[in-house]
């Protein structure tokens, strides 16, 4: 096979080009810190990055959910907390009541601050966040608690006031943000409210009587009350569980993620090194192949 300077001209310049473009390769994966710069480089990559991406922003929505959750329970506590202490004034004012030494005007001004408490606690049942009621199930956008013209209070019934709100916080698996609104503020307990402050206006001879037994259905909604926030203690506490492991799955996802695509600085460094000396060895021999011509030889 005859062996032309052409040839050898050609093929010194696409060897040359071929190093330029491998030293290229590797400048820019130091200067991005990534493998591949278009998805031609490694098809493979990008089809396992883009699943790990996916992965990393689920995480990453799920945690905002999260988020979410913690402001609505963080005014659920807020709440209960709020109605715990009215309904331990409640329970002094009908202990102090149901002393049969106290007159008419004693019982009257007890009952003028049950009013306002029961009031209190109509607030509390309506806590709105961010425009939601959280105190009624799906049924956000109403009132739990409505206070009539009559200055009676009525609880309202929605299809939704005892269904959960759920937010998805992994896939697959939701969490129950909201309390059941009949547990803690219902018809009951207002009830039993209106006939306490009935029976301290009342005249009636068996007065005493009608506090003392609105004195224990009080108690009892109190309770009622406790309990449901010693509920929502532990959903804080599964939800801290949660927030915990979606933590340890971002780092994870994100570190897959870089591994997936990321450079190994090291690595690019010693082979940009080396393909540095591969391509001047060609260009000090490509000058000495270009250099005699047959005007050299003519000379």
């Amino acid at each position: 096979m005859r062996i032309t300077q052409t040839m050898l001209q050609n093929n010194m310049l696409k060897n040359l080009y071929s190093s330029q473009a491998q030293m290229n390769k590797y400048i820019t994966q130091i200067n991005t810190g990534k493998k591949i710069s278009r998805p031609s480089d490694d098809p493979v990559i990008v089809m396992k990055g883009m699943g790990y991406r996916t992965e990393v922003t689920e995480v990453e929505q799920y945690r905002r959910n999260t988020s979410e959750i913690w402001n609505w329970m963080d005014h659920t506590d807020d709440a209960l907390d709020k109605a715990t202490k009215a309904m331990q004034r409640i329970e002094e004012l009908a202990v102090q009541a149901a002393n049969d030494t106290n007159d008419k005007d004693e019982r009257e001004a007890i009952a003028k601050e049950v009013e306002q408490l029961q009031r209190q606690l109509v607030e509390i049942a309506n806590t709105n966040v961010n425009g939601k009621y959280i105190f009624n199930g799906t049924d956000t956008n109403v009132k739990p608690v409505e206070v009539d013209a009559e200055g009676n209070i009525v609880v309202t019934d929605t299809d939704g006031r005892n269904q959960d709100v759920n937010i998805e916080v992994s896939k697959g698996i939701t969490f129950d943000v909201n309390m059941d609104p009949d547990k803690m503020f219902n018809k009951e307990l207002f009830t039993n409210m209106s006939d306490f402050i009935s029976a301290l206006k009342s005249d009636d001879p068996n007065q005493q009587d009608e506090m003392n037994r609105a004195l224990e259905n009080l108690r009892k909604g109190m309770t009622d009350i406790v309990n449901t926030r010693a509920e929502l203690g532990a959903k804080m506490n599964r939800l801290e569980l949660i927030e915990d492991r979606l933590s340890h799955q971002e780092i994870i996802a994100k570190d897959t993620m870089m591994k997936n695509e990321g450079v190994d600085f090291e690595e690019a460094v010693m082979n940009l090194l080396t393909q540095e000396v591969i391509h001047r060895a060609a260009l000090s021999a490509g000058s000495k192949i270009i250099q005699p011509s047959l005007v050299d030889f003519l000379r």
